[in-house]
Formats: C-alpha cells, sequence, structure tokens
C-alpha cells in the first residue's frame, strides 16, 4: 500500500513553494494585504472611537434642553412658573440656565423697523417673537455685538424693550442701536437696545433670527404665555444627572409631562462610532482578503498546470490521488499562514504607527492579532481545494504527457 509520511509531505510542500520564490513571495503579498489591512482597519477604529471620549465636544456634553408642553386649555395655569428656573439654578452640576416662551411655529409676528409707508419696500418681516429671561446669553452661550441685553431691571420694570438675532437685525435693516431704533412687533412697539452676535448653541439657533423681549413685557403686550422652552448649561459630565433633576425642579407636580434633550454619554457614544466605522471598514478588509484567496487559487492552479509531468511521474510510481492533493492543499496552507503572520505584524505596526503620528493611544485587538495566523491558513487552504482537487483528477498517462 503506497503511502506518504507527514515529513515527506511537509518536504515535498516546502520544495514546491521554495522553487519559485518571486510568484510565492507574490502570492503571500496578497493575503498580507487582506489580514494586514482586516487588522488595521479594526484597530484603527478602536482607537479612533476611543479617543471620541477625549475629544468630545464639551460644550455639546453639557447642553440640556427642557420643553414644556402648552397646556390645552388657555385658562390653565401653565405647567412651569418664570420662578422655577431658579430652582434649577440651585442644583449642584449647573452653570447657567434660561427659560423663554416664543410664537408657535408657523404662526410668527409681523415686525416691522418703522411705520413708514412706502409701496416700493417690504416692511413687515415674519419673525419669531421670544419673551426670555435676562440669563439668556449665558444658557445660549451666545454674545451681543451692538448694545447689550436686556436685565433683570427690565423684566421687573416690564420695559418695552427688544434685542434683534443676527438674522433679524439684517432683514429688518438694523445695524446700530445708538440712535435707539424702534420695532413695531403685530403693532406693538418695543426700543431695540442690542443685536445678536454669533449663537454658538446648535439647539438654540432660532434666536438669530427672532425677535427677543423680556418675558414681562412680551406677556402684557403680546401675550405669548409661559414657558416655553428651558435652556441648560452644566458642568462636564453633570448632563446626565442635571437631565433627570430639571424636570422635578420645574414641575414638582408633573415632571413626566415635560420633554428633556440631554446629550449621548461620551462612552456609550464612543463604542457605537468605533462600531459603525468597523463595520464600514471591515467591508474593505473582506474585500482585500478575497483578493489574496483568489491570488492564491491562481498561483496554485498555474502551478499545477506547470508541475502536470512531475504529477504523472509520481502517480505511476504509485502516488495516491490524496497524497497529490494533499501537497498541493499543504502548499496553499503554508502560503496563506505565512501571509497571516506577516500581514497581522504589519497591521499591528501600521495602527502604532497611526497612532503615534496623531498621538493617541493604540488599541489592538490581541485575539483578533493572534488569530489572523490561522485566518490566512483557512483561507489558503479553501483557496487550494479546487486545483489541489484538479491535480488529484489527473490521470497518470494524461499527466506524463504534459499540457497540451
Amino acid at each position: 500500500m503506497s503511502r506518504l509520511a507527514w515529513r515527506d509531505l511537509a518536504t515535498e510542500a516546502i520544495s514546491g513553494i521554495g522553487s519559485r520564490p518571486a510568484r510565492t513571495a507574490l502570492t503571500i503579498a496578497g493575503v498580507v494585504m487582506g489580514i494586514g489591512t482586516l487588522v488595521t482597519t479594526l484597530g484603527v477604529s478602536a482607537t479612533a472611537g476611543n479617543q471620541i471620549a477625549g475629544r468630545f465636544d464639551a460644550a455639546t456634553a453639557t447642553e440640556v434642553t427642557v420643553h414644556v408642553p402648552r397646556p390645552g386649555d388657555p385658562a390653565a395655569p401653565p405647567p412651569v412658573r418664570w420662578t422655577a428656573p431658579d430652582d434649577v439654578a440651585r442644583l449642584n452640576g449647573v452653570t447657567a440656565v434660561a427659560a423663554y416662551s416664543r410664537t408657535e411655529e408657523g404662526k410668527d409676528l409681523p415686525v416691522r423697523a418703522n411705520a413708514v409707508k412706502d409701496p416700493t419696500r417690504i416692511l413687515d418681516r415674519l419673525l419669531p417673537v421670544i419673551g426670555s429671561t435676562p440669563t439668556l446669553l449665558d444658557a445660549a452661550r451666545a454674545d451681543v455685538t451692538a448694545g447689550r441685553f436686556f436685565d433683570s431691571g427690565h423684566v421687573t420694570r416690564r420695559d418695552r424693550v427688544a434685542v434683534l438675532g443676527a438674522e433679524a437685525a439684517t432683514q429688518l435693516g438694523l445695524t446700530r442701536v445708538d440712535n435707539q431704533p424702534a420695532v413695531l412687533v403685530d403693532g406693538e412697539p418695543y426700543t431695540v437696545i442690542g443685536v445678536l452676535g454669533q449663537v454658538r448653541r446648535a439647539d438654540q439657533q432660532v434666536l438669530s433670527s427672532a425677535v427677543i423681549l423680556p418675558w414681562t413685557s412680551a406677556d402684557d403686550g403680546l401675550h405669548l404665555g409661559g414657558i416655553t422652552t428651558v435652556a441648560i448649561t452644566t458642568a462636564l459630565g453633570g448632563a446626565q444627572l442635571i437631565a433627570a433633576q430639571a424636570p422635578v425642579a420645574l414641575a414638582p407636580n408633573d415632571p413626566a409631562g415635560l420633554q428633556v434633550e440631554a446629550p449621548p454619554d461620551p462612552a456609550s457614544l464612543r463604542t457605537g462610532v468605533a462600531q459603525d466605522v468597523s463595520g464600514l471598514l471591515l467591508v474593505l478588509g473582506l474585500v482585500s482578503l478575497i483578493v489574496g484567496a483568489l491570488g492564491i487559487a491562481n498561483v496554485t492552479l498555474v502551478t499545477v498546470m506547470e508541475r502536470t509531468a512531475e504529477i504523472g511521474l509520481r502517480r505511476a510510481l504509485g502516488a495516491r490521488r490524496r497524497h497529490i492533493a494533499a501537497q498541493f492543499l499543504l502548499e496553499s496552507t503554508v502560503i496563506g499562514l505565512l501571509g497571516g503572520i506577516v500581514g497581522a505584524s504589519t497591521g499591528v505596526l501600521a495602527v502604532v504607527a497611526i497612532s503615534v503620528a496623531r498621538q493617541w493611544t493604540p488599541i489592538v485587538d490581541g485575539a483578533l492579532a493572534a488569530a489572523s495566523p490561522l485566518v490566512g491558513a483557512v483561507v489558503g487552504l479553501l483557496a487550494g481545494l479546487y486545483p489541489a482537487l484538479r491535480a488529484a483528477r489527473m490521470q497518470p498517462v494524461d499527466a506524463l504527457r504534459g499540457p497540451g
């Protein structure tokens, strides 16, 4: 009975691989690209995701917004009193809080900068109107480019003063306030004392196009009603706690009736980003790995065709089909194994190099790096199946005649 010892099988496979070093190196390079891309992709995505916590926008991470529903019955008391934001300001971790009421969306009020009748110019602009507490600048992270913002004295005296958002001022043609311009809001006159600059809080951009009044005078002249929005800024790390406590402080009798928007937890956001990036880039790594497998299959098949006479001679001397198949399978498996080892090493070095260049802390999945040679071997084994089976099916007489 014909037998082939494992030592002889290994010797034949290594001899076949080493007989064409240039071709073998190019074939291994395909697997190196696939495995290296996988390790690099997953390592870089995990490393980048870990930086989300450190580079997370501190401003966004400290913004909490509470939306207050309007009561169904206009005669019913408002869900949140105008003094309630003071209770929120006393919570540990709150750095600024402001409350305001605004016109309903789609029901903005006509605003004009003067009462001159000019048929060639559109004077009335439909703009959002907001009645606010004097702390709105701090809570919205905004500044004033002209004039000033109203204070608690304006609120207490119910002064008819207004601050325009930058877009609103542009639409109304007001660029200066030293001459005490006035605007008519739904026919009610208000003296403009300031113009807002940049509003850095993303969820409060409505202020840029709005007319902002003290909440007392807005309620007197325009009947804007109770609070519709409470904007809160917190110390870094306190947003989640304040988001849970603010509704109780604002509406102790019905905190569940308020809608709270809080930033996502940085840790969960980091995990989600890493998973999303890994999922997208993993496809690239798999495609590279498939290309490497096709390269192994193609080179092994070419090798089988070139060694037809050798296969026929070995079959004539008593080699069995399984011996021929085992030799070529071992060759392709060794090529895949070498590609996996080099690819894993290349991927780890790439992750470290990228992390050093970006001044990140590198994160490499040790299990993935350790399993990469095995993955390469499996890819090589699967890629060599068809060429090995084709070599094993050759008849000795046909094989000895050579290809052709």
